[in-house]
């Protein structure tokens, strides 16, 4: 799954976190960062390629802003890990509560 592989670099992360506040110019990123514009737009057109991100042009301005469709994608992945972590932390919680659990397992 590309989205995972595109967030696995801090970078990118970061300007998914940027994005997700408001739309910001390619400029806007770029100066937030400790490098060239080049290498940022290289960062973008990864996000972008991966689905994470998509881009608007007005007039010379490039705009981006998160892709709902891509994090939802990466949502629905993530889901079936969600359930079967709820399951196992509910019963993890029951023991824990359960006097008596708690008694057997006292050496």
């Amino acid at each position: 799954m590309l989205g995972f592989m595109a967030l696995s670099d801090p970078t990118r992360r970061r300007i998914v976190e940027m994005l997700a506040t408001r739309e910001l110019r390619a400029g806007e990123i770029a100066r937030r960062f400790d490098m060239t514009a080049p290498a940022v737009s290289q960062h973008l057109k990864l996000l972008r390629e991966a689905g994470l991100v998509q881009v608007r042009r007005d007039a010379q301005r490039r705009i981006y802003a998160i892709d709902p469709a891509g994090l939802a994608e990466m949502d629905v992945w993530l889901s079936r890990f969600r359930r079967l972590w709820a399951g196992r932390l509910d019963t993890l919680e029951r023991e824990l509560t359960d006097p008596a659990a708690v008694r057997r397992n006292i050496p």
